[in-house]
């Protein structure tokens, strides 16, 4: 039996996850290990370790990073405190192959961890682009570091390509998030407004902005300028929380 360590860092992750884990633990020659870490384990971002749980599964090991605090120098440091994390982790329990999802900050630390141990690692939705962020550095960097690639799309694949990768170690997957939607009923206006305890008519506007972490010292003009645009819609507003990144705390307050 084969054990796939795949780490979930944020819901953002583990929603797009769930058809891979759900084939993972269908699957009698695999074992899963889920490894938990960044804002799953914050209680600043609602503690979602706890929605993995609820779900039934087993999380085989939780990895605190977060420092609680989003300056430059305490982003580095939680990437530093992750890969010391994952590495501990690794030598304890250690999976025949990693899967890893994305461009987040954690991702990487938990790469990074398992380069010493020349463990596999599976990387899901690279070869894509994300202007002025540090995503697009990161996902790259996972791409380089990744033995096995699962991409969305062709135009994906070929990016991973030219990146340098031999082509057979690249499947184009589509994105399994979408498997989420087979089978799914959307709930009905009155079990929406009685789950979130939100009134829904007139229809709100959902409003998720995210810091270009490229340009963190602008953060607050960013959110400013934003700001001051809704203020001119007339209609209500629901505001998601920002990722944990760099002065995303700034958008928060």
């Amino acid at each position: 039996m084969r054990r796939v360590g795949l780490v979930t860092a944020a819901r953002s992750d583990y929603g797009i996850y769930r058809p891979i884990i759900q084939r993972i633990e269908a699957d009698p020659a695999l074992e899963l290990q889920l490894l938990v870490t960044g804002m799953h384990l914050s209680e600043d971002f609602g503690m979602t370790v706890d929605e993995i749980e609820r779900d039934g599964y087993l999380v085989a090991d939780k990895v605190p990073m977060l420092i609680p605090s989003d300056s430059p120098v305490d982003i580095a440091a939680s990437m530093g405190q992750g890969m010391i994390g994952f590495a501990r982790s690794f030598a304890q329990s250690r999976p025949d192959i990693l899967m890893v999802l994305g461009d987040r900050f954690e991702m990487m630390s938990a790469v990074a961890a398992a380069m010493p141990f020349a463990m596999p690692v599976a990387h899901v939705h690279g070869g894509e682009s994300t202007e002025g962020v540090i995503d697009e550095a990161i996902r790259h960097s996972i791409t380089k570091m990744s033995h096995l690639h699962f991409t969305s799309t062709e135009a994906y694949r070929d990016r991973v390509v030219q990146m340098g990768e031999a082509p057979w170690r690249v499947t184009v997957s589509g994105a399994p998030g979408l498997d989420n939607l087979n089978g799914f009923s959307p709930l009905d206006k009155t079990a929406l407004q009685g789950l979130l305890g939100l009134a829904l008519d007139p229809a709100p506007l959902l409003v998720t902005f995210h810091p270009v972490t490229l340009e963190y010292e602008d953060t607050e003009f960013h959110i400013t300028q934003l700001l001051n645009a809704l203020d001119r819609l007339e209609m209500p507003l629901v505001f998601t929380f920002p990722n944990s990144d760099t002065y995303g705390r700034v958008i928060i307050q």
